[in-house]
């Protein structure tokens, strides 16, 4: 068993599994990281029993494309936040014990800002956690940086690094952030499944 106490968040990055936007991660021993600009991340961790998760979204909610199809149903805030709960609880959680960390929601490009969506995601994230039940013991949104965010599960312990906003870590950002935006705008694939 490892005493991740001793570890520095240098090591502990280094055998992170690393999250990209609309992915979601759930473990009881492997840490967690997320890149992270306008998008927001929440660790959510049962202190009792050692499991956690973190997500990391770019969208508070679902939209709808004409037609009723959903654009980005599996990977919005509302679903994002499910499934982390879900995972949680599939691992031993249990609701009553949850405690939540949360990350994200910065400005550092200019057309995202226009559209406030880093402080969209991150009241999303805030009333979801009020609504639910499960206290927020900490948290690091908005301002004009971009985050690095180590979690780990077993301790419930978050890392956040505010990094200074340069043409290249906005760049990496900026890639990861329109290259999910771009599959929300894609048709979502044809099921081999067979309903009966």
């Amino acid at each position: 068993m490892i005493d991740w106490h001793t570890l520095s968040p240098q090591e502990i990055e280094r055998r992170a599994q690393s999250i990209s936007p609309g992915e979601w991660a759930v473990d009881m021993q492997r840490p967690i990281s997320t890149l992270l600009g306008s998008c927001v991340a929440v660790c959510m961790y049962d202190p009792a029993v050692g499991v956690g998760g973190m997500n990391h979204f770019m969208l508070p909610n679902m939209r709808k494309r004409e037609g009723g199809v959903d654009v980005d149903s599996l990977l919005s805030g509302d679903y994002a936040m499910e499934v982390l709960l879900n995972g949680i609880l599939g691992r031993g959680g249990a609701r009553h014990r949850l405690k939540a960390k949360a990350f994200g929601g910065g400005t550092i490009i200019s057309g995202i800002a226009a559209s406030g969506i880093g402080k969209r995601n991150a009241d999303f994230a805030c009333e979801w956690l009020a609504r639910e039940g499960i206290e927020l013991v900490a948290s690091d949104f908005l301002g004009a940086c971009s985050r690095k965010v180590l979690f780990v599960p077993a301790t419930g312990d978050a890392y956040c690094r505010r990094m200074t906003t340069t043409m290249a870590s906005v760049q990496e950002v900026a890639k990861a952030e329109q290259a999910y935006a771009e599959t929300l705008k894609r048709p979502p694939p044809k099921s081999n499944v067979e309903l009966f």
